[in-house]
């Protein structure tokens, strides 16, 4: 069928939209023939939101008719909804640039996915958003994926390139680009990052952390923020990281290309400088950064043209200090990192520089400009020459040099120039150091590049910039197209199709037009080296040249412009600048000036332009404008050097495998996930994507394998040309009656290929035909349905009837019975309701009667009580008034009979007043007196008979004193009694000291009679080492003869050998600091000559009066002014400005100046002669004192101290050997020799030092006031001091220093001839103590020497009295720790004594200074308290003696107990024995007669033995036969004896040996699954075993008598229990780990993709690009089969080695976690997986998963709830995705987290176009349902690493360790005995 064929009523097609690029559109009548008009119909729902308000036509236009003129004009046709959304372009039917715009759209915008494969090319969108999708987690699940097996990502790539390079052993390159914008440099980032994780090593140098750390410095100072991106790279780089043999990243390398320069000087609108400047403005308040003077960002005019210094969301301080770390990781010292920060400093205040104009034609810096002082200061250059050379310009022609002054734009053109300069430079070199830092120390095997370089760029005004970046990007596009169709040719080759040659654009010749000869660049190289060129003279001469070339073209208007066909776009070139740039020139004055830096970075920088020639980077050098130029190398211009660089690129790049990125910018408003078509297909025009599609469409871009193909389309087949054991033959049967036209498809060896479209029309062919298998069965399955419905409807009506009439006669007979019921009924009922209504009325007459009635009676009584109350009121009130009148009238007459008596009393008074006056009253008052006076009387004696009775009371009272002072005596009395007993104290401390100066003189005595011993013992062993040295000597004497010639020779050899090494190395040493103090001589001298220079410079014009000075051409300049005095003047204070190290003037001038010998010789004398004079010193040439000599002197001092300290150290040594013998006997010989030699070193250095002290005092001046150092200053300050209180002269305070240094050379002298005295007197001690073996034989062989120790027995006597000497000393040893034990006791016994008796002494002081009572209190008190702390002794001791008691009783029962059950302990082991026949595989416990403890007895030597066998070298194969957990209990029975015997060492060292022996064989043999798991279940055996026989109680409840009698007695080995289970832990991981490794390469095959149910698939017409070409052919298939089988040999395994039954559950639990968290990792990241029938794959996949917990009675261990994740996830696919099913959906799916659940909502594909997507609106309900969420968890990923934590309960054994036996493939009959 041909295309045109499928141009019918309903096709869908895409239609050219100046608006949004591509408008859907559907066909309303059928194409017939061109040229012809169609109606077509506009699909609304393709337009998006965003992309209305861009036309509002859109909206209105729904139908439209287009033109069609010819038929290869017609319409792209659309894909299927189901291709909608694929992972890969080049799958899609129909390729096309509209599909592929549309594709990108969809995945972008509704799906949220920014990463798109387009065959070979990675597409990436910056989403301009943050995403969690680059996380470790992630870059676990890519790693080691197949590419094509996950969805796009750019770790797939750079996992792609990891594996290509690891297996095919192939460098690769990952090639990442686009615009600026686009995400070039995170994309560059990210695969860093995946590198540095998959390729980490462990080794301590961390290179991937460098290279991470690479990242931030070069963002620093190579990206700046733009109007299209924030962070744009304004360079270009190439990283190769180097990788080695075993895959690991050991280095990295970088280049760059082309750094945007003039951004330094010149910023946009809304744009900024590189980042650094505005991280060291927004630090300048950092202390080492305050020197540099920084302000703020808005007041440096290079960082304030853009208007906006901040980005959102950037800290530029903290920046600033993340690119300050980096540079110290990378190894930047500070000194370096403080002189980068300061030259960018010192750029930004070059800057801020003011040019003004002078005279018209001549410019200058402002006078008071600070910011020029600044600069030079920072920069470290002359102000002066800077503030001349800037503003003026040397011209050197043939025979003359002028100095030409520059205006003001000229002069600012040059300061910016010199600003670009100094900032590539230390670009370049910042670049440099950082390849230093990451270069490799070991050999290099492969390399993995990433290029992150520029997109295609097109802009209103295109300059020399853009023409280097289209240029490069047509090298990289022509690569690019290459290995496209070099892919597809491989693909069609070795599928063996045919195939004709595909036609792809090939832009050689656009590339020839730029570097060809003659071509642009040669062009512009050529005019950049005439004197006048111009860029219009260049212009012109590109018209003249290439205007007939088919990629050239002149523009219609203006001559300084020209236009290039590039293979993106046709670009208009603006001439203008484009010779200066190429040039690049700094004037050669501006590079003399800062190679005369005074630091030395800043002229590093510029000193190696001479060799600017060879380099590979734009370096920038000076440039000579005149004919003189051609004495020196013509230094390259721009372009050359970007021409050789990309050429070496392109080099680099074909011999790798290349990876593509392309990046794409969806917006320019950096919004997040919004697309705009026509930028989009702007850049996949440019960036070669849409080459690509073309490049596939041409050939045969849709493939599938044979059985794919047959599974999917053999609906359209029928049965005769079928063969299910012939897939390809299937397909060759049908395939040609589908598609008629045989170039349409191609059959290879694996795959079908199909043309474009083929794939769609085979989509349609089999939707018509399952269309009409489906109406054919609607139609017989409704027949069916409503025959059935009608049988149903008749029998359901006949049923109907019948029932319908018995119930109508049955409530006729129900009527009848009713009525006559209801009769009856009505009669009885009437009578009892007549009788009710009498009773009722007679019973409510009576009622009313009797309430009548008694309300009457009620009422007559209220009447008859209220006049009853009225009568009673009635008299109270009549009395009340009547005692009122009464009181009234009373009141009266009292008030008047007052009246009455008041005034009688008043004439009374008057009459008494008148008596008052006579005699008688006078009497009458004395008679009163005497009265008052005999009553004061009697009131007296009644007083003193009160005293009397008082006195008596305090007679009484003394006498009761009396008693109390006779008790207070006898207090005393007690008191002197406790004085008493103090004074008994004292006196018994006194006994006790006694005895203790008895203890003292017996310690004294021991001690004594030890060192008797000892000096026996010493003077033994020392006559037998003499007679061992003496027999030895001549025993070896004839072989020393023998070999004396060859070890000379040897030795000689070895030692010149030696010597020759050292002096070679010493010389290497000292000819590279040579070399290195030769460099930095010749570097200040040629900065000190360009200084010079630079000066001679300024000299000759400001001495000019006319501006310049002619001169001869054949005279140098240096040569003219080097012979001025002024000059050197000038030098030399220039010079001083600072110090450069050793060698330089300063230092030169600095040197003190060598006395002469008479000047030396007259200053000794002086110096011996102010001892007695006073007189002043005879003037002489003043010197310095030679700070140098001195300090070699001090040195030399000190190292004679150390010698001589090092001499009494070898002293001491000998003697302590020569007092406790035990220096090897052979070795006396040496020790003379070798005093020989110490007495001739010392001999020798007594001169050395004599020398050095005449030396002193020949040379050195003391008293002359010169300047002492410190250390010399140290070294004579005491000496000094000594000397002057010596001095004849007591008032003089100078010292002399040479008898200072004499009295110290003699005391050392005096020391070392004691020294050597000592020595002397060992010699001769050891002379006598020696003796020969003829003087032996004389004594005892009769002269015999050859039988002297003719059978070893000197040896043995020897040995033998070594022994005895040892023994000694043990137990002199022993005696003497027993001595000091008592003499400790005895203090501890001291110090008792003493504090109790500074006890008493504070009581009793207390108590003569209380009070009675308060002694009588603290005496009581006292006592009680002694009596308290006794009574508690006793009770201690009691509770002692009761504990021992129940011990003893105990004893007694176990004992008892034993006596009785002898005979039952046997019958018991016996039934055991009989219990335990009945395991299989049990090794077979027979009863002895001997009765066994359970123990195994073995010798401390043969731990090491028993360990290797038990542990070591245990296989377990062997151990299958055994008990399960034999080596545990073997090992046990060991530990048992050790506390039998209680042993601590011994117990300590097995149980660690042990320890280590299970460590070392789990470490050794990690990867055997057995072996693991046997010592897996040894371990938790034997630690159960620990607690079983611990002897605690929680243990011991299921144990037998017997195992309860084998408990531990001696040890508590509760801390080796936790260190077992600790093991257990270790080893449980480690098993764990080997499981996880076991099975995870089956989990995606057999959960994810295995199809077990038939008829049901999951695939798609996806086109099967294979994606990933690393993939191993030898790599073995899995599926649910082989992780069954795995499982069930873990099963096995763990039961085989008896493993707990609780431990097995944990470890399925941990291993099913793992398995469905990496299932449900892998189905988040695949989109293919993501659809209904692969849900319902994998939940049937998981029921065999939960079978088989079910089967192995595992159900318990909740290994089937870790699956739940998965399992939802599998039902999610499966359930129904409508608005109604929200809230099932959000309770269905409780295990997963919110970011799952949406990822596989967006990820859900219908596989086949019955299937319905997911609506948009149903994910956002989900997502704000899944907000209600207590806990909203954010992951996407589960943890693999997650490990739930495991216990060991403990399992007691029930096998008795006595009936244990030992097999005898063990072969422990050697080792250990049983007991």
């Amino acid at each position: 069928m041909s295309a045109v064929e499928l141009y019918t009523k309903g096709a869908r097609v895409w239609l050219p939209d100046p608006d949004v690029v591509w408008r859907g559109a559907e066909l309303l009548e059928d194409y017939k023939e061109a040229p012809c008009k169609l109606k077509v119909h506009y699909e609304e729902g393709e337009i998006s939101l965003q992309d209305l308000h861009l036309h509002q036509k859109l909206a209105k236009e729904t139908e439209s008719v287009i033109d069609i003129k010819d038929k290869t004009k017609l319409p792209h046709l659309r894909n299927p909804d189901i291709l909608i959304g694929e992972n890969d372009l080049t799958s899609l039917s129909y390729l096309n640039e509209p599909e592929v715009l549309y594709n990108l759209k969809v995945r972008f915008e509704e799906r949220n996915i920014i990463y798109t494969y387009c065959g070979i090319v990675l597409v990436a969108i910056n989403p301009y958003e943050q995403l969690d999708i680059y996380n470790n987690d992630i870059i676990q699940a890519y790693s080691g994926q197949d590419m094509g097996a996950m969805d796009p990502h750019i770790y797939a790539v750079a996992e792609e390139a990891y594996k290509r390079m690891s297996r095919f052993e192939q460098n690769q390159s990952i090639i990442v680009s686009g615009e600026s914008g686009a995400g070039k440099t995170v994309s560059a980032k990210y695969a860093m990052r995946y590198f540095a994780m998959v390729g980490g090593s462990q080794a301590e140098t961390q290179v991937e952390k460098k290279v991470l750390a690479s990242n931030p410095i070069m963002e620093a100072i190579g990206n700046a923020k733009t109007t299209r991106n924030d962070n744009s790279s304004r360079f270009g780089k190439y990283i190769e990281i180097s990788f080695s043999k075993s895959n690991e990243i050991v280095g990295a390398h970088m280049r760059t290309y082309l750094l945007e320069k003039s951004r330094v000087v010149f910023q946009a609108k809304d744009e900024r400088n590189y980042h650094v400047f505005y991280q060291l403005c927004a630090s300048r308040e950092l202390p080492e950064l305050k020197k540099f003077g920084l302000m703020p960002a808005e007041k440096f005019y290079y960082t304030s043209q853009g208007k906006n210094p901040v980005i959102d969301g950037v800290d530029d301080e903290k920046e600033y200090r993340t690119t300050k770390e980096a540079m110290k990781m990378l190894g930047l010292s500070e000194k370096d990192i403080n002189m980068i920060f300061q030259i960018f400093s010192a750029v930004l205040h070059f800057g801020n520089v003011k040019i003004n104009e002078k005279d018209g034609e001549s410019s200058e810096m402002a006078p008071k400009d600070p910011s020029v002082g600044i600069a030079c200061k920072l920069f470290g250059v002359d102000e002066s020459q800077m503030r001349t050379w800037i503003c003026n310009k040397k011209i050197t022609t043939v025979g003359e040099t002028l100095t030409k002054p520059l205006t003001a734009a000229q002069a600012s053109f040059a300061q910016d120039a010199l600003s670009k300069c100094i900032y590539s430079k230390l670009f370049d070199w910042i670049v440099t150091q950082i390849n230093k830092a990451l270069v490799s120390q070991t050999k290099l095997h492969r390399f993995i590049g990433v290029l992150d370089i520029y997109g295609f760029e097109t802009f209103q005004i295109n300059s020399f910039e853009q023409f280097c970046i289209n240029y490069a990007n047509e090298k990289l596009q022509q690569i690019f197209n290459m290995h496209v169709f070099k892919l597809e040719q491989e693909e069609y080759v070795k599928e063996a199709i045919e195939w004709s040659f595909i036609d792809y654009y090939d832009n050689q010749p656009c590339i020839d037009l730029i570097e060809a000869k003659l071509g642009i660049l040669d062009l512009l190289d050529e005019e950049c080296k005439v004197p006048n060129g111009s860029d219009k003279n260049w212009c012109q001469k590109l018209y003249g040249k290439h205007l007939k070339h088919s990629h050239f073209q002149k523009p219609k208007i203006g001559m300084e412009s020209f236009i290039i066909l590039h293979f993106a776009d046709k670009v208009t070139y603006t001439a203008k600048g484009f010779l200066d740039k190429n040039r690049d020139a700094v004037s050669e004055e501006h590079v003399n000036i800062m190679k005369a830096s005074e630091y030395e970075l800043v002229a590093e920088l510029f000193a190696d332009l001479e060799s600017d020639a060879d380099a590979s980077k734009g370096r920038v050098q000076a440039l000579q404008s005149g004919p003189k130029g051609t004495s020196k190398k013509m230094r390259k211009t721009v372009g050359s050097q970007f021409r050789e660089s990309l050429f070496l690129l392109m080099t680099t790049l074909n011999s790798t495998s290349p990876h593509y990125i392309r990046c794409i910018k969806p917006n320019d408003l950096k919004a997040a996930f919004e697309f705009e078509p026509k930028r989009a297909v702007e850049q996949l025009r440019a960036c070669g994507v849409l080459e690509t599609i073309r490049i596939s469409a041409a050939g045969f871009p849709s493939r599938w394998t044979y059985p794919e193909f047959f599974q999917r389309y053999r609906v359209l087949a029928i049965s005769k040309d079928i063969n299910r054991k012939d897939f390809r033959k299937s397909c060759q049967n049908v395939l040609p009656k589908l598609i008629q036209d045989p170039d349409k498809y191609r059959f290879g060896k694996t795959k079908i290929f199909f043309r474009a479209g083929q794939v769609a029309y085979l989509e349609k062919l089999r939707a018509d035909k399952l269309r009409a298998c489906g109406i054919m069965i609607q139609k017989h399955v409704r027949g069916w349905l409503m025959k059935n419905k009608y049988q149903k409807l008749r029998i359901s009506v006949l049923g109907v009837q019948r029932y319908g009439r018995g119930l109508l006669a049955r409530r006729y007979a129900q009527h009848l019975r009713e009525t006559r019921a209801a009769t009856t009924i009505q009669k009885h009922w009437r009578g009892y309701k007549t009788r009710k209504s009498f009773n009722r009325i007679q019973k409510a007459v009576v009622k009313l009667q009797s309430v009548i009635r008694g309300y009457f009676g009620r009422k007559d009584f209220k009447r008859r009580l209220y006049e009853h109350k009225t009568t009673i009121i009635q008299a109270r009130v009549r009395a009340y008034l009547a005692r009122r009148q009464y009181k009234r009238v009373i009141y009266g007459v009292v008030k008047i009979q007052g009246h009455f008596k008041r005034r009688k009393a008043k004439a009374e008074l008057r009459q008494l007043k008148i008596e008052a006056k006579s005699m008688d009253h006078m009497k009458n008052v004395n008679k009163g007196l005497e009265n008052k006076i005999i009553q004061l009387q009697q009131q007296l004696d009644s007083k003193k008979k009160v005293s009397t009775d008082v006195i008596h009371k305090q007679e009484e009272t003394i006498k009761q004193l009396e008693t109390e002072k006779e008790k207070l005596l006898i207090t005393a009395s007690e008191a002197a009694k406790a004085s008493n007993k103090v004074t008994e104290l004292e006196e018994e401390l006194a006994r006790l000291r006694k005895e203790l100066e008895q203890e003292r003189g017996e310690k004294q005595d021991l001690i004594s009679e030890k060192q008797l011993l000892k000096n026996k013992y010493d003077k033994e062993v020392g006559q037998l080492q003499s007679e061992n040295v003496k027999i030895k000597a001549e025993l070896d004497e004839s072989n020393r003869k023998l070999k004396e010639q060859s070890k000379i020779a040897t030795v000689a050899a070895g030692g010149d050998q030696q010597k020759w090494e050292e002096q070679k190395l010493q010389f290497l040493s000292d000819m590279e600091s040579e070399r290195q103090h030769h460099q930095r001589l010749v570097k200040e001298h040629n900065r000190l000559l360009q200084r010079f220079e630079n000066m001679q410079g300024e000299m000759q014009m400001l001495t000019s009066p006319t501006g310049h000075k002619r001169t001869p051409s054949d005279i140098s300049m240096i040569s003219l002014e080097s012979v001025s005095p002024d000059d050197k003047k000038d030098d030399g204070e220039e010079g001083e400005k600072e110090d450069q190290g050793y060698g330089t003037e300063k230092k030169k001038r600095q040197a003190p100046v060598p006395p002469s010998a008479s000047s030396m010789e007259k200053v000794m004398k002086e110096a011996t002669a102010e001892k007695t004079d006073k007189e002043k010193l005879p003037k002489v040439p003043e010197a310095g004192i030679d700070v140098g000599l001195m300090l070699k002197l001090q040195n030399k001092v000190k190292s004679l101290e150390k010698e001589r300290d090092q001499l009494r150290a070898k002293l001491e040594g000998l003697e302590e050997e020569m007092k406790q013998g035990t220096g090897a006997f052979s070795e006396s010989a040496f020790t003379t020799l070798k005093m020989q030699e110490l007495e001739n070193e010392n001999d020798k250095l007594k001169r050395e030092c004599a020398k050095l002290m005449e030396s002193i005092a020949k040379t050195t001046n003391f008293n002359k006031g010169g300047k002492t150092t410190a250390a010399g200053k140290e070294f004579l300050g005491h000496r000094m001091s000594l000397r002057r209180h010596k001095s004849e002269d007591p008032t003089k305070t100078v010292p002399d220093p040479s008898k200072i240094i004499n009295d110290q050379f003699e005391a050392m002298t005096d020391e070392l001839e004691r020294r050597r005295e000592e020595c002397l007197q060992l010699r001769a001690l050891l002379a006598e103590k020696s003796i020969s073996t003829h003087s032996v034989a004389k004594q005892s062989y009769g002269g015999q020497d050859n039988i002297v120790n003719e059978d070893n027995e000197l040896t043995m006597a020897y040995k033998s009295q070594r022994d005895i000497i040892r023994l000694l000393e043990n137990q002199l040893q022993k005696a003497e720790g027993e001595l000091k034990k008592k003499v400790g006791d005895y203090d501890a016994e001291v110090k008792e004594l003493r504090k109790e008796n500074d006890k008493q002494h504070k009581l009793i002081q207390q108590s003569l200074s209380m009070t009675p009572d308060a002694k009588i209190e603290a005496t009581m008190q006292h006592e009680i308290t002694r009596l308290t702390s006794e009574n508690l002794d006793l009770r201690e001791v009691i509770d002692k003696q009761a504990d021992q008691i129940r011990k003893l009783k105990k004893m007694l029962k176990v004992y008892a107990k034993r006596m009785k059950d002898g005979e039952a302990a046997e019958i018991q082991a016996e039934l055991e024995k009989e219990e335990t026949k009945s395991v299989e595989n049990v090794a077979q416990i027979k009863h002895r007669e001997r009765n066994y403890m359970g123990m195994l007895e073995y010798k401390k030597e043969d731990e090491g033995p028993l360990i290797k066998v038990l542990i070591l070298d245990l296989k377990p194969k062997v151990t299958s036969a055994f008990l399960p957990g034999l080596p545990a209990y073997l090992l046990f029975m060991c530990v048992r004896h050790t506390d039998y015997i209680n042993d601590d060492e011994k117990v300590r060292s097995f149980l660690t040996s042990t320890i280590n022996g299970i460590k070392k064989v789990v470490k050794k043999h990690h990867d055997d699954l057995e072996r693991v798991t046997l010592w897996l279940a040894n371990t938790c055996r034997f630690l159960h075993t620990l607690k079983q026989y611990s002897g605690e109680k929680q243990f011991q409840t299921e144990n037998t008598p017997r195992q309860n009698e084998h408990c531990l007695r001696n040890f508590d080995l509760a801390e080796y229990r936790q260190v077992f289970s600790d093991l257990a832990v270790w080893i449980y991981q480690t098993l764990i780990k080997l499981m996880e490794a076991t099975i995870q390469p089956s989990i995606v095959s057999a959960v994810l993709e295995h199809e077990a149910i038939a008829g049901l698939t999951g695939s798609k017409p996806s086109g099967l690009r294979g994606r990933s070409s690393s993939r191993a052919e030898d790599t073995p298939e899995h599926s649910l089969d082989t992780l069954m089988k795995s499982m069930n040999q873990f099963v096995r395994t763990l039961t085989q080695h008896a493993v707990d039954p609780e431990l097995i559950k944990q470890i399925f639990r941990q291993l099913y976690y793992f398995l469905g968290a990496s299932a449900l990792n892998n189905l988040l990241l695949r989109k293919d997986m993501c659809n209904w029938s692969k849900g319902m794959q994998i939940r049937y996949n998981l029921s065999h998963l939960e079978q088989w917990l079910r089967d192995n009675k595992l159900q318990e261990s909740g290994a089937g709830n870790t699956l739940e994740p998965i399992v939802q996830a599998s039902q999610l696919l499966q359930a129904r995705k409508t608005d109604a099913d929200v809230d099932s959906v959000y309770e269905m799916c409780s295990k997963l987290t919110a970011p799952q659940i949406v990822k596989i909502l967006n990820l859900y594909t219908p596989v086949d176009e019955f299937e319905e997507r997911v609506p948009i609106s149903f994910i956002r309900k989900i997502q704000q349902k899944l907000k209600e969420r207590d806990h909203v968890e954010t992951s996407l990923l589960m943890d693999l690493k997650f490990s739930y934590s495991v216990t060991f309960p403990f399992n007691p054994s029930k096998i008795a360790l006595e009936s244990i036996d030992i097999p005898e493939q063990l072969h422990l009959g050697n080792l250990v005995t049983r007991s």
